[in-house]
């Protein structure tokens, strides 16, 4: 095979110059977020604390192209286009017939997908005269990015990192400082809702939830901050959609189009970057693709959650999001890939699900870092353990295909790499790694305490 073959590249002249709005084309719009303290539609005040004007109106527009600013187009530049590969050598090991895709979100200086949308945030941020932002982080991909995002604007950068992951990837954390930021295990000491988790369990690995809560308490509270956050909100997955057009683009070079398109899904960004352009295709043009949401079962939000209204944290600060849920007190276990480990969904992501127009499956961590290995083995990229779900699905169903003898196409997004994540390597190659579903009482528990609305 040449080098063309295996790696499908899109001219820098040819980067997407709009975000694509997947909400111009639901078929059943979104539910609004309600205000927690009246119960009735969140207005544009009500997220006026925390976000700057240009966010909140992309956060509530059905307008279907979004232009990016031309500052923002300077900065993706540095990476983008990435690459989409062919994945020939795992074909050749798996021995079947399809054609398998990944689109290489790890090539950015951050590592992952997420400065797609840390970028315009911080940009954003900047324009409305903002001095510093807080957020959260699960693995440190989102809170790495946000660090080098504010590095490029100048703006000041704290990160609460959920307190598992802050234990398990300390060079996660060295390079959010390299990048002037601050980082904290969260829970802390350092608000009032880590001080309130750590009063009741003094042990708490923390969760998104958790850290969510003190990032919005942090940014509430002083007037030259906001709060940014990585994935779930819609202005999230509009930024992460340069993805899945950037794939459009480069499927066409080679005259091939994906059967299934896949995405691990936490909160929903990287998913939703990569699949809500191909489900345009599917609601306009009616291409028969199948989109599938890949989650931990240790955190099995489409896949055992409900669908309804729920806080966004622990501390009930965000307003109320329809979405798939464990209940926002939920804490998940502590298994590797900490950014998967969210309560809820994106109610873009949500309502996508319940409507039926994509899919979803969970795994335990075994199979996926069995899958990782096999991907690293084979493509020579060692992939975050969050992307590890991806490659696991992608895996199963191009063995699926082996068996039937279809010679489908098969494409997953690679959202990041593992170089931060060798512990949990460490863990699985010698045979300390575990399994971690989780009770379906304790989710029962958990969603018991859901708040009632209407």
């Amino acid at each position: 095979m040449s080098a063309k073959q295996y790696k499908i590249l899109l001219p820098e002249k040819e980067l997407p110059q709009q975000w694509y709005n997947i909400q111009a084309d639901l078929p059943v719009p979104l539910s609004p977020p309600l205000n927690p303290a009246t119960g009735q539609p969140a207005s544009p005040e009500d997220f006026s604390a925390i976000f700057p004007p240009a966010l909140i109106e992309q956060e509530m527009s059905r307008q279907r192209w979004i232009d990016i600013p031309s500052a923002v187009l300077d900065i993706y530049a540095l990476w983008r286009p990435t690459p989409l590969m062919r994945a020939y050598r795992l074909e050749q090991a798996l021995g079947t017939p399809a054609k398998i895709y990944y689109k290489n979100e790890g090539v950015s200086a951050a590592g992952s997908h997420k400065p797609n949308t840390a970028v315009p945030q911080a940009y954003y941020n900047k324009q409305a005269g903002i001095k510093r932002l807080s957020t959260e982080t699960g693995a440190g991909q989102w809170g790495s990015a946000l660090a080098l995002a504010c590095s490029y604007f100048g703006l000041e950068c704290t990160v609460y990192m959920v307190k598992v992951s802050y234990q398990q990837k300390p060079y996660r954390r060295s390079l959010m400082e390299t990048w002037g930021a601050q980082v904290i295990a969260s829970p802390s000491e350092l608000t009032e809702t880590g001080r309130k988790v750590l009063q009741d369990d003094p042990a708490s690995p923390g969760s998104l939830g958790i850290a969510i809560s003190e990032a919005v308490e942090d940014a509430a509270g002083r007037s030259d901050t906001n709060y940014a956050l990585g994935s779930v909100l819609n202005h999230v997955l509009l930024h992460q959609t340069i993805i899945g057009e950037e794939c459009l683009k480069q499927f066409a070079l080679v005259e091939d189009y994906p059967d299934v398109v896949i995405g691990c899904c936490g909160g929903g960004s990287n998913f939703g970057g990569i699949a809500f352009p191909f489900l345009r295709e599917k609601i306009q043009r009616d291409r028969a693709t199948r989109l599938i949401a890949v989650e931990p079962s240790a955190c099995p939000t489409l896949t055992r959650g409900v669908f309804t209204y729920d806080f966004g944290d622990v501390a009930r600060f965000t307003p109320l999001l329809e979405m798939y849920t464990l209940g926002h007190d939920f804490v998940p276990p502590g298994i590797h890939a900490g950014g998967l480990r969210y309560h809820g969904d994106s109610p873009l992501v949500s309502r996508a699900y319940h409507d039926g127009l994509i899919e979803a499956r969970s795994y335990g961590q075994t199979s996926v870092f069995e899958a990782a290995v096999t991907f690293s083995r084979t493509e020579g990229i060692l992939p975050a353990p969050e992307s590890a779900h991806a490659i696991r699905a992608a895996i199963d169903l191009a063995l699926e295909c082996k068996e039937t003898g279809e010679a489908k196409t098969i494409l997953f997004c690679l959202s990041g790499h593992g170089h931060f994540d060798l512990s949990a390597y460490e863990s699985y190659l010698a045979g300390k790694m575990e399994d971690c579903a989780y009770p379906q009482e304790l989710i029962e528990q958990s969603i018991a305490r859901l708040p009632q609305i209407g």
